[in-house]
C-alpha cells in the first residue's frame, strides 16, 4: 500500500493531545511478536506518564489524513524511571548524557516506505537540538529464537538498527513486567542498544 503520509514532531506539552493515540498504537502493534503484549490502558497511562511530564520529550507521528497511523517516542533518560537508569549507572554512564528513544510503532499497511528511518532521524535531531547528550539509546526485548510462538516469516530489526549506527550491548539489560497474551503478568528481559549522538548516519 503506497500512500502519502505526513510526519510531524511534537515536544513536551505538545504531546498531550496524542497520548491516547500513541497508547492505542502501542496496544495494537505490540500485540504481535516479539512483545506479545496484552494491551492495558492502565499500563499505558503509567508508561506514558514519564513522557507527559518531561518538557523535553518528543513524539514523532505519522498521519494519514487526521489519523495517527505511526508513532515514535523519546525523552531524556534522566526523565524516565529508575528501571531505565540502572543499566547505565551500573556501567558508569551518566544518565544525563543519554537520550532514550522509546518505541517506534507503525500499522502494517504503512510499512516499507522509509518511515522507520524518518522516526530515527527526527528523534536524533531532537536530541541533538537539546545540546546536552552524548548518546542515543533504546532497548529491545530478548526472545529465544527457538520459541514456538515466533512466526516463521518474522524478520527482526537488528540489521536496520546496525545500519543506523546502533550497537547491541550484551549484558546491559533491564527487566520489565507486562501482561503477555495467554500468560498474564510476566517479567521480560530487554537489552540496550547505543549510538554516539555525534556519529553521522550510515
Amino acid at each position: 500500500m503506497l500512500t502519502t503520509l505526513a510526519i510531524a514532531r511534537f515536544r513536551g506539552a505538545e504531546i498531550a493531545p496524542y497520548l491516547e493515540a500513541v497508547a492505542k498504537l502501542r496496544i495494537a502493534v505490540f500485540r504481535d511478536w516479539p512483545y506479545l503484549y496484552e494491551g492495558s490502558h492502565a499500563y499505558e497511562r503509567e508508561y506514558l506518564a514519564a513522557y507527559a511530564a518531561s518538557p523535553d520529550s518528543v513524539f514523532v507521528l505519522a498521519f494519514d489524513g487526521d489519523e495517527v497511523v505511526g508513532a515514535s517516542t523519546g525523552l531524556p533518560l534522566a526523565d524516565d524511571t529508575a528501571e531505565f537508569h540502572a543499566p547505565f549507572l551500573a556501567r558508569g554512564m551518566p544518565v544525563g548524557e543519554v537520550f532514550y528513544c522509546g518505541e517506534s510503532v507503525l500499522l502494517p499497511a504503512y510499512r516499507g516506505q522509509g518511515i522507520g528511518h524518518a522516526f530515527f532521524d527526527h528523534r536524533e535531531a531532537h536530541a541533538r537540538s537539546l545540546g546536552r547528550f552524548r548518546w542515543t539509546a533504546f532497548c529491545a526485548v530478548d526472545r529465544d529464537p527457538a520459541d514456538p510462538r515466533r512466526p516463521q516469516a518474522h524478520r527482526g530489526n537488528d540489521e536496520f538498527w546496525t545500519r543506523r549506527g546502533y550497537r547491541r550491548q550484551p549484558g546491559m539489560a533491564m527487566r520489565l513486567h507486562w501482561d503477555e497474551i495467554g500468560r498474564g503478568d510476566c517479567e521480560h528481559a530487554l537489552t540496550f542498544w547505543l549510538r554516539p549522538l555525534a556519529q553521522d548516519n550510515e
